[in-house]
C-alpha cells in the first residue's frame, strides 16, 4: 500500500509539472486563434469564435514566408555541416591515437566555456575582413564546427567495440570505410540527438544573426519575431501566430526523433 501511494503521488507530481509546462504553449495557440486578443483582453482557454485571421494577416502584411524559409535553409545547412565535422572529428579523437590527443581534446572542450558574447566582436571583424557581412555564409561559418557535437559523438563512439574495427581492418577496410559502414550506423541515436540540438540552436539563434545581417530579406525568424513586438504591440493574436509558426518545426523534429534522443543521451553518458 505504501509503495502504491508513493507511485500515485509521484505520478500526480509529474502530471502537474507536465501541465504547468504545457500551459504556456496552450495559451500561445489559443491566443493566436482568438481574433482581437490584445493588452486589454485576455482570451479564454476555449475561444468563442476561433479564427486563423491572425495567420492570414501575418503572412499577408509581412514577409514572414521568406523569413521562415531563410531560417529553415540556415538551420538545415548548419545541422548538416555540424554532423559532418563533428562526426569526423569525433572519430579521430576516438579511434586514431596521436601525440597530445587528450590535451587537444581538452582544449577543444574548453571552448564550450567561452560565451558567445565574448566572441562577437572578433567574429564580426573577421567576417568584415572576409567581406561576409550581410550574407548567409557569414551566418553559417561560426557554427560549422561544434565542440559539444564532437564531445557527444566521441562519447558514443568510445562505446563501440574496437574489435569491430580490428575485424574490418583484417578484411582490408580503411578508416573511411570503418567510419562510414561500422561506426556511424552504431551511433545513429546519438547522431539523431545532435541533429535535434543543432537544428534547435540554429533555429533559435538571435544574437549573431542580429549582428551580422543587415538586409530585411535575409532576416531569420527570431529577428522577425522581435520586429513583430514593435509592429503589433497591441495585437497579441498576430504575435502569438508568429510564435506558433516558430515552434512547429522544432516540435515536429523532436517528436520524430524523441526515441533516438533518449537513446543517444543514455549511450553518450550525459546525465
Amino acid at each position: 500500500m505504501r509503495k502504491r501511494l508513493g507511485t500515485i503521488a509521484l505520478t500526480a507530481v509529474v502530471v502537474v509539472g507536465a501541465l504547468l509546462m504545457f500551459f504556456p504553449f496552450l495559451w500561445t495557440i489559443v491566443t493566436s486563434i482568438s481574433p482581437g486578443a490584445g493588452l486589454s483582453s485576455t482570451p479564454p482557454l476555449i475561444p468563442e469564435n476561433p479564427s486563423f485571421s491572425a495567420y492570414t494577416e501575418l503572412f499577408a502584411n509581412t514577409p514572414f514566408a521568406r523569413v521562415v524559409l531563410n531560417s529553415l535553409v540556415l538551420a538545415v545547412v548548419t545541422t548538416l555541416l555540424q554532423l559532418l565535422t563533428s562526426s569526423m572529428a569525433a572519430y579521430v579523437f576516438s579511434r586514431m591515437p596521436f601525440p597530445g590527443r587528450d590535451a587537444v581534446f581538452a582544449v577543444y572542450l574548453a571552448t564550450m566555456m567561452i560565451p558567445i558574447q565574448v566572441l562577437i566582436v572578433p567574429l564580426f571583424v573577421q567576417m568584415r575582413d572576409l567581406q561576409l557581412v550581410d550574407t548567409y555564409l557569414g551566418v553559417l561559418l561560426p557554427s560549422v564546427a561544434s565542440a559539444f557535437g564532437v564531445f557527444l559523438l566521441r562519447q558514443a563512439m568510445n562505446s563501440v567495440p574496437r574489435e569491430l574495427d580490428e575485424a574490418a581492418t583484417l578484411d582490408g577496410a580503411g578508416h573511411f570505410r570503418i567510419f562510414g559502414t561500422i561506426v556511424l550506423p552504431l551511433v545513429g541515436p546519438t547522431i539523431a540527438t545532435l541533429t535535434v540540438f543543432a537544428f534547435m540552436s540554429s533555429w533559435n539563434s538571435f544574437l549573431w544573426p542580429l549582428i551580422i545581417l543587415r538586409s530585411a530579406e535575409l532576416q531569420t525568424l527570431p529577428l522577425a519575431l522581435a520586429g513583430l513586438q514593435g509592429q503589433y504591440t497591441t495585437q497579441w493574436d498576430v504575435m502569438m501566430a508568429g510564435s506558433v509558426v516558430s515552434i512547429l518545426p522544432m516540435l515536429a523534429i523532436y517528436v520524430f526523433a524523441q526515441r533516438y534522443v533518449i537513446q543517444g543521451v543514455a549511450s553518450s553518458g550525459i546525465k
